[in-house]
């Protein structure tokens, strides 16, 4: 299968799965030290959202045992929203129906980050399962995080 990049396929009207690496650096009261990584991700956020598309971010931040208070991404919805002058949607899970149900309420243009993808150890065990409930949010998918593009980890190897 040939690769192909955000600008060779029409996006307008869909939804579209995009890994970003967002694991940026929380100082002790949760704030970004550096957002360097929020901004990578800015051009492509933008073409798709510029675009038409219905965007669902997915990250991780950290290497959380489970759900830990500390590695939500809350901080990185909130500096996002300040980037793109538009509000980001941050849910409180990655997968389940309450994300389903959002995701399919979006509309062209929207923005929603999913929680962080590291909550579950299925994430970096390479759960196939897993992969098919974050693809299910989809129809397209884009690999933005080339930090992380070599992991073999769920959010990574969707097709």
């Amino acid at each position: 299968m040939n690769k192909k990049t955000i600008k060779d396929v029409n996006i307008k009207g869909k939804r579209v799965l995009m890994r970003v690496d967002f694991n940026v650096p929380l100082n002790k009261d949760l704030k970004i030290e550096d957002d360097t990584r929020i901004t990578a991700a800015l051009p492509t956020i933008k073409y798709a959202v510029d675009n038409g598309a219905r965007l669902v971010l997915v990250s991780h931040l950290g290497r959380p045992k489970g759900v830990e208070e500390a590695l939500r991404l809350t901080p990185v919805a909130e500096r996002l929203s300040e980037l793109l002058g538009k509000k980001v949607q941050k849910l409180n899970d990655c997968i389940g129906d309450d994300v389903k149900n959002a995701v399919l309420a979006m509309k062209d243009g929207d923005v929603i980050l999913l929680e962080n993808v590291r909550f579950y150890k299925e994430e970096e065990k390479n759960d196939p399962e897993f992969a098919e409930k974050l693809a299910s949010l989809a129809e397209i998918y884009v690999n933005d995080a080339f930090g992380t593009a070599h992991r073999a980890h769920a959010s990574t190897g969707i097709l």
